[in-house]
């Protein structure tokens, strides 16, 4: 069950998503900790966030509408608070990190890695509810020059969690690549918006959010199986609608070397812990005996069939 992210090896390739599991801690009752592949906490900041006005959720067909404004409680808070308990969990934790230029995201990396108890670094570029958020996963050229900043200040290994809401995310993955990232998180969430069409006003009062859950499942295979066909030699990180072992199955052929449980936790913070037991039998159907010997092994239509290695005939002995 173990997988390698470049520089980041995990027990398993099960992890929960940043934003969907607080600061780890509170769903300790509901979940093995110690045996998921990873955790990584809600997002910090250099600054404590209050975040974005309510409403900021609302539940859309199939999935969540959010608009968070990434409130949390700031680097300092952290380091001082939650680190030490993190620090107690036999698995990979992985800081989420984000900062509103360059500097702080650099400033933030080495901070951090000045600190035990830390297995990565989760850069988000990708976050579509706050100023100077998105804009920063949408060029390459900041893409390329921010993670390489972030890789050279830190010994830590880089992901880089990735926006859906580009033209071609193979060209951000690109030049995430090229920057130094060990891998790539596929995908944060997409802009959407709900109505109240009585008040005639968006129901967030951000007006727009971020859709997660399984509405966007089909969306976020799509950009895994074209980032890993562009970049098979780029680790990554499926999310987006995984709730079953099957969804987790789909995301692991399809090109993703680990997987984020999200928006699931919400209706069952127990999520994570159930998928983690139930994959194991869903590989086993596949009569393979490691996890990254699935990986990419999706095959589109288009495709012939490989051909079976020639068998030479038996011969008789006489």
């Amino acid at each position: 069950m173990g997988v390698r992210l470049g520089r980041l090896k995990l027990a398993n390739p099960v992890l929960v998503a940043s934003g969907t599991f607080g600061y780890i801690r509170e769903l300790a009752a509901y979940v093995p900790l110690d045996r998921l592949g990873g955790l990584i906490p809600k997002t910090i900041t250099p600054r404590p966030r209050a975040g974005n006005p309510t409403p900021r959720t609302v539940e859309t067909p199939c999935g969540l509408l959010n608009a968070i404004g990434l409130d949390n409680d700031g680097i300092d808070h952290f380091i001082a608070h939650h680190l030490p308990y993190l620090r107690t969990i036999r698995t990979a934790v992985i800081a989420n990190i984000a900062g509103e230029d360059e500097d702080q995201f650099v400033a933030m990396a080495e901070r951090l890695s000045a600190e035990p108890g830390l297995a990565a670094l989760e850069l988000n570029i990708s976050c579509p509810n706050v100023t100077h958020g998105l804009d920063l996963g949408v060029d390459p050229t900041i893409v390329r020059r921010l993670v390489g900043r972030v890789r050279r200040a830190s010994d830590l290994p880089i992901i880089a969690k990735l926006t859906p809401n580009v033209t071609d995310v193979t060209v951000i993955a690109a030049a995430a690549a090229e920057g130094g990232a060990d891998a790539v998180s596929l995908v944060n969430t997409f802009k959407g918006m709900a109505v109240d069409w009585r008040r005639r006003r968006p129901i967030l009062a951000n007006d727009i959010g971020g859709l997660s859950g399984p509405a966007i499942k089909p969306l976020a295979l799509r950009m895994v199986w074209e980032v890993q066909r562009a970049l098979p030699n780029l680790p990554i990180i499926g999310i987006g609608g995984i709730w079953t072992a099957d969804d987790a199955m789909e995301f692991l052929v399809a090109g993703a070397s680990a997987i984020q449980v999200g928006t699931a936790t919400f209706a069952d913070p127990g999520a994570a812990g159930r998928l983690l037991e139930q994959l194991p039998a869903k590989i086993a159907e596949l009569h393979v005996s490691r996890v990254s010997d699935l990986v990419g092994t999706l095959r589109s239509n288009r495709e012939p069939d490989p051909v079976p290695p020639s068998v030479e005939p038996s011969r008789r002995i006489s």
